[in-house]
């Protein structure tokens, strides 16, 4: 199996020659797509256009026939239909977002849109969130057409706008305007999944490589907290005050202790890292009390905690305030605002509680929200990505795990479609992917992007 599995990394899709032009184009694609600057500054401010021409015309050059849609100006999207070889068979939707979160170039080490290959590496805003997987998908997609070949379902591949902010001009748009382009589609992959990550075994020995692939989201309940009350001036006693009313409500909302909840997906993701890291006692072990003993196998789990741990519970986050105009008047009104993740499920019993934390004297509402998902481990699909996963990493484990934010599945969802986290890439040791996202000097391996080509080819083709 090792010697099979060197000789198909080595060729990469279609055999001598192919995977070198492969390998040259998904970094060059990382790299052209990561200069274009797709900065999204929220509030309907922001210019995916030139990229989602980008992927068109890289799309078109391999035969494929794209429809580029603009939401608004310069809020363009990318659809395209690849026809499989098994008409029967129910599409897959294949979608990565052309968006990226603002960055300021003093702090980082190469200009954040520069894409600059240094080091072994890809450098710049959109490295992994995620210019790196539309990159991929681009040349998969294009070594089917040098090659002659196809996927057994149609694919739908589709580059959108807004993820970074409430996908309005994105995914949420096209599913509203334009449901017809995901005819078929049942199930989706999107990012955030199907990556290494290193962990520490229990009791010592070699690090385990485990490959967590998403198959569910906590939903985004963002709230908007109103109190009103009595203003006057600052020096006279005022036990009307809104921003006292608010900011002990906020105090109650940030010391509250959610309770342990845990859903299908991270009950095997929690026995699924357990098993690999030899830690025991998962949830599936006779006597387990998730109340009583979640907390104490996370403490077991040690490096891969962070995997699951956010997870294991709702959350509610105070993000932001805003009362008053001088230090010396009590303001008539103040509002704050709250991040809060529900897990599937769960929605219910977060709203009750957040009536109880806030008290009579101060009211909520949503500001955004968008639904928890959950999807099935068991399927089909499932094992298409844990088998192309293991077939270029034999030593890998697949994993599946509940992701603490949320991507384009949850608009994708309104079309019943089924989606799932896998973006491959294969991470060296002490490769900090969770603290790129977002972050300073984001980048990528070559060598990631030349094994998740490779993966997702595998995975595409047969799924």
């Amino acid at each position: 199996m090792a010697e099979s599995t060197a000789v198909r990394e080595a060729e990469g899709p279609g055999g001598p020659g192919a995977g070198a032009v492969t390998d040259a184009e998904v970094v060059r694609f990382t790299s052209e797509l990561i200069r274009i600057d797709t900065t999204n500054r929220g509030g309907g401010e922001g210019n995916e256009r030139p990229a989602a021409e980008y992927a068109a015309e890289r799309l078109a050059e391999a035969g494929v026939e794209p429809v580029v849609l603009e939401s608004a100006p310069g809020r363009a999207n990318v659809v395209a239909r690849i026809e499989g070889t098994d008409p029967s068979a129910d599409a897959l939707l294949v979608h990565g977002h052309l968006d990226v979160v603002p960055a300021q170039p003093a702090d980082w080490t190469v200009p954040p849109f520069s894409g600059e290959v240094r080091d072994g590496m890809v450098w710049g805003r959109g490295a992994v969130d995620m210019k790196n997987m539309d990159a991929m998908v681009l040349a998969v997609v294009r070594a089917w057409a040098r090659e002659g070949r196809r996927p057994r379902r149609d694919i739908v591949v589709a580059f959108t706008a807004d993820e970074e902010d409430s996908a309005a001009y994105g995914a949420q748009w096209l599913v509203d305007r334009h449901a017809g382009l995901f005819e078929g589609c049942t199930e989706a992959v999107g990012e955030s999944g199907g990556y290494t990550f290193h962990a520490e075994r229990s009791g010592g020995g070699p690090p385990v490589r485990l490959y967590p692939v998403g198959a569910g989201e906590r939903g985004t309940a963002w709230l908007r907290l109103s109190a009103h009350g009595r203003a006057g001036h600052g020096s006279k006693v005022n036990r009307d005050n809104a921003v006292g009313a608010l900011v002990t409500a906020m105090a109650r909302i940030y010391a509250h202790r959610w309770p342990v909840r845990l859903t299908p997906t991270v009950r095997a993701a929690l026995d699924g890292i357990a098993a690999a890291l030899g830690a025991g006692g998962g949830p599936s072990s006779p006597g387990f009390e998730p109340e009583r003993d979640t907390d104490a196998l996370l403490a077991r789990l040690g490096s891969a905690a962070p995997l699951v741990d956010n997870t294991v519970r709702n959350s509610a986050n105070p993000t932001m305030l805003s009362a008053g105009y001088k230090v010396n008047v009590v303001p008539g009104s103040a509002t704050g605002h709250v991040d809060g993740r529900v897990l599937p499920g769960a929605e219910a019993g977060f709203e009750a509680v957040m009536d109880e934390l806030t008290g009579p004297d101060v009211t909520w509402e949503y500001a955004h929200r968008s639904p928890a998902l959950t999807a099935p481990v068991d399927a089909p699909v499932f094992a298409a990505m844990r088998d192309a996963l293991l077939e270029f990493d034999p030593g890998g484990h697949v994993v599946p795990y509940c992701m603490g934010g949320g991507t384009d599945a949850k608009q994708f969802a309104g079309l019943g479609i089924t989606g799932y986290g896998f973006a491959p890439l294969r991470l060296p040791p002490g490769f900090d992917y969770h603290a790129l996202y977002h972050g300073v000097d984001e980048r990528v391996p070559v060598d990631a992007l030349h094994f998740g080509v490779r993966v997702l080819d595998r995975f595409l083709t047969t799924a």
